[in-house]
């Protein structure tokens, strides 16, 4: 024990060790892990204080992606926890910071395997798991390392499915095989899921038509009770939209949709497939944020007068396109949702003359919708 962890004197410890519960609470709420642990060896009621479940619902492990003396301990720290305090847990976020190379890739994935283990057979508390921007699809991700992690995650999910009522994937880059692998296993022995919220914006790798794919609906169809789905437009299909329908109606609230200029969307979808949707379910909210999408004939292609859209987020425009003109998109197909709630366009052009008066001329178009108790009609135009 070093001069830190002294204990002190006996009347002072029985002072502290009056302290009422809900104070002590706090205190160590607010300290750190180092702290806590220090803490602990104030008295017996300091220590017993350590354990409570309260302390650690919470929990984000990070890694660094980059070899560092500073972050060597990292992994260990992350492993000592959830054999620690792990059956506590309610809420986990792990995040690994732009992996550097193939050894700490590997390093991740062994560390991975060893805590969800622990984590699987110590919880059984665990409502939410975040593991954004894995990006596997990159070269410093061997194949035998991203097969071992997904295998060691799909085993996992397995056995916590059950309990997971949010899972956020976001930017995993995976093949269709995988991912399906993936969102199988949460419906493992069930044949249903009942996560209320899912996030697989960019879980899939570019460029893939997921849409096409019948095994990624029959993954789909296992989800029964949807509140929050957020994906890639690559991956709507008139049989997803199908399944929702009939599986979800109940429950589904908020789908929100990427449509990325590098991943498929020519994929033609009926409205009377949104329709059918937008009848079924009470108060869907259909968000679109496009990502250099911005050309009319596409646009109009995806943005149907049956979807119940709150949100447009138009981001990353390139005004000096000479294949572009926001014209139309502005006055012929956004006009079109004057009941929708937002939209913002964003250009990092600093000669706009043309555009700022066309949406002047917006502005005067539907100056009724701004500031209104219901709907308000934006255009953020920010020069960077």
């Amino acid at each position: 024990m070093d001069e830190e962890s002294q204990l002190i004197e006996p009347q002072d410890q029985s002072c502290w060790a009056t302290l009422p519960d809900v104070c002590l609470r706090r205190v160590f709420w607010w300290l750190g892990d180092r702290d806590r642990s220090r803490a602990a060896l104030v008295c017996r009621k300091w220590n017993q204080m350590m354990y409570s479940a309260d302390l650690w619902r919470y929990r984000t492990i990070t890694f660094s992606g980059r070899p560092s003396r500073v972050h060597a301990s990292e992994f260990e720290s992350a492993l000592w926890y959830v054999k620690k305090f792990g059956r506590y847990l309610e809420y986990l976020e792990i995040k690994f910071m732009n992996p550097y190379n193939a050894l700490l890739t590997k390093k991740f994935q062994v560390t991975m395997r060893g805590l969800l283990s622990c984590l699987g057979k110590s919880n059984s508390r665990l409502k939410s798991l975040s593991i954004q921007h894995l990006e596997l699809d990159r070269l410093v991700w061997r194949h035998s390392i991203k097969s071992s992690f997904i295998k060691s995650l799909t085993f996992f999910l397995k056995k916590m499915g059950k309990h997971l009522d949010y899972l956020n994937l976001k930017g995993a880059r995976v093949t269709v095989e995988q991912g399906c692998h993936v969102l199988n296993s949460l419906s493992y022995l069930r044949n249903e899921s009942m996560a209320s919220e899912l996030n697989i914006e960019d879980f899939f790798s570019h460029h893939l038509a997921v849409y096409s794919s019948s095994e990624f609906n029959k993954t789909m169809s296992t989800f029964r009770n949807l509140v929050s789905l957020t994906l890639n437009y690559n991956c709507i299909s008139d049989e997803l939209l199908e399944d929702l329908c009939e599986n979800n109606s109940s429950t589904l609230r908020t789908i929100n949709i990427k449509c990325h200029v590098h991943d498929p969307h020519g994929q033609v979808i009926w409205g009377m497939s949104w329709a059918k949707l937008a009848r079924h379910t009470t108060n869907l909210k259909v968000n679109f944020f496009f990502e250099r999408v911005m050309k009319y004939e596409r646009l109009v292609r995806i943005l149907l007068q049956e979807i119940p859209i709150r949100s447009i987020s138009l981001r990353s425009c390139y005004f000096s396109d000479p294949d572009w003109s926001m014209r139309p998109t502005l006055l012929d197909l956004l006009p079109t949702f004057r009941h929708t709630l937002q939209v913002r366009i964003y250009t990092n052009r600093y000669e706009t003359n043309e555009e700022d008066r066309t949406l002047r001329e917006i502005y005067r178009k539907f100056r009724k919708l701004i500031n209104s108790e219901l709907n308000y009609f934006v255009i953020a135009y920010p020069m960077m």
